[in-house]
C-alpha cells in the first residue's frame, strides 16, 4: 500500500507540476494538405511551452500544412500560434503564442534515463483535453522513421498509453521534467509508444528558434543499398556488408559531385563506413555545407576515393 501511495504520489505530483504548460493544439489545414490527406480540413495535437515568453514544442506533423493554428490552455485561455519552424525529419516544429509569463516546462537530460523508470506522458487524445497515462521507459536507442524518410535516432520506448491526439504532447519524468516529445503510436500493438529524447528536441527547438530551419547537407544523389559480395568485402577489409549503389546523379544540382558516376558504390564518407541511405543521412550534417568531403567508391571492382562538396538541402 505504501510503494502504491508513493507511486500515485510522484503522478500526482509529476502532472501538477506540468499540466499548466501543456496545451492542446488545433489547426485548420491548407486546401493542398486537406486534398492530399482526404481530412476534413482540421486536426488537434498536443504541445507545451519551454519558455515563459510563448515559445511551445510541438510535432511537425501536427502543424504541416497548417494555414490557421489555435492553441488552447488549461486555464481556458486560447491564442493564435506563430510558425517559428519545423523539422520533418525529426518531427518537431516551434510555435509561439502573444503572451508573457507563462507557465513552462524544462528538458532533462536524456542520456540519464534509464529503462524500467516512470514515465508519464500528458495531452489530448481523441481531443479529450488534458490526459494523464504513466508507464515506464521500456526500452532505448531505437531508431523510428519520420515522415520525411529519415531517421530519427536515439528515440525512447515507452508503455505509458498514447493515442492520436497526444502527438506533440511531453513525456516526463518524477520531477516534471520533460523527458521526450510523444511522436508515435505502433498499431495495432498495445503498449508500444515512442517518443523523440529531450536532448534531441532541445538541440533542434534551439536550432528553430535561431534560425527558423535545420540545415542539412546534400550531395544530388538517387541511391539504393545494395548487398556486397563476400569476396569483396573480405578482399577490400569492408566493415559493412552494403553500400549506396548510385543510380542517378542531378546534373544541375548545387553540390559539386562530378566526381561521382553511376554505378559506383558508396562504401565510406570521411572515413566513416557507410552501409545504408541512413549511414550517408546522419553524416551530411550542416558542417559538411560547403566542405570538402572524400567518399569512398567501388567502382569496377575496384576501391578509390573521390572528393564532393556537399550543399544545402532545400
Amino acid at each position: 500500500m505504501h510503494l502504491l501511495d508513493a507511486y500515485s504520489q510522484a503522478v500526482v505530483h509529476a502532472s501538477q507540476q506540468v499540466s499548466q504548460s501543456v496545451a492542446h493544439i488545433q489547426v485548420k489545414n491548407t486546401a493542398q494538405k486537406q486534398k492530399m490527406a482526404k481530412d476534413k480540413g482540421y486536426g488537434s495535437g498536443s504541445g507545451f511551452i519551454i519558455s515563459p515568453d510563448g515559445y511551445l514544442v510541438t510535432n511537425s506533423h501536427v502543424i504541416h500544412g497548417a494555414k490557421e493554428i489555435k492553441v488552447s490552455m488549461q486555464d481556458g485561455s486560447s491564442y493564435m500560434g506563430e510558425m517559428i519552424g519545423e523539422d520533418p525529419a525529426t518531427d518537431l516544429a516551434v510555435l509561439r503564442i502573444a503572451e508573457q509569463n507563462l507557465p513552462h516546462v524544462h528538458f532533462a537530460n536524456s542520456s540519464q534515463l534509464q529503462v524500467g523508470q516512470l514515465a508519464i506522458a500528458i495531452g489530448n487524445p481523441y481531443g479529450f483535453e488534458y490526459t494523464v497515462t504513466a508507464g515506464v521507459v521500456s526500452a532505448l536507442g531505437r531508431t523510428l522513421r519520420s515522415q520525411s524518410g529519415r531517421l530519427i535516432d536515439n528515440v525512447i520506448q515507452t508503455d505509458a498509453a498514447l493515442n492520436p491526439g497526444n502527438s506533440g504532447g511531453p513525456l516526463v519524468n518524477s520531477r516534471g521534467e520533460v523527458i521526450g516529445v510523444n511522436t508515435a503510436v505502433i498499431l495495432p500493438a498495445q503498449g508500444i509508444c515512442f517518443a523523440i529524447a529531450s536532448n534531441t528536441a532541445s538541440f533542434i527547438v534551439e536550432q528553430l528558434i535561431k534560425k527558423g530551419k535545420i540545415r542539412r547537407g546534400f550531395i544530388g544523389i538517387a541511391g539504393q543499398e545494395v548487398k556486397l559480395p563476400k569476396r569483396t568485402q573480405g578482399l577490400l577489409g569492408l566493415e559493412k556488408n552494403s553500400g549506396i549503389l548510385i543510380r542517378s546523379l542531378e546534373a544541375d544540382s548545387p553540390a559539386n559531385n562530378y566526381q561521382l558516376k553511376v554505378g559506383d558504390v558508396i562504401l565510406g564518407f570521411n572515413g566513416h563506413a557507410i552501409g545504408s541511405i541512413d549511414d550517408l543521412h546522419r553524416l551530411l550534417t550542416a558542417d559538411t555545407i560547403g566542405q570538402k568531403v572524400r567518399l569512398e567508391v567501388l567502382r569496377a571492382n575496384r576501391s578509390l576515393s573521390v572528393e564532393v562538396i556537399p550543399s544545402e538541402m532545400k
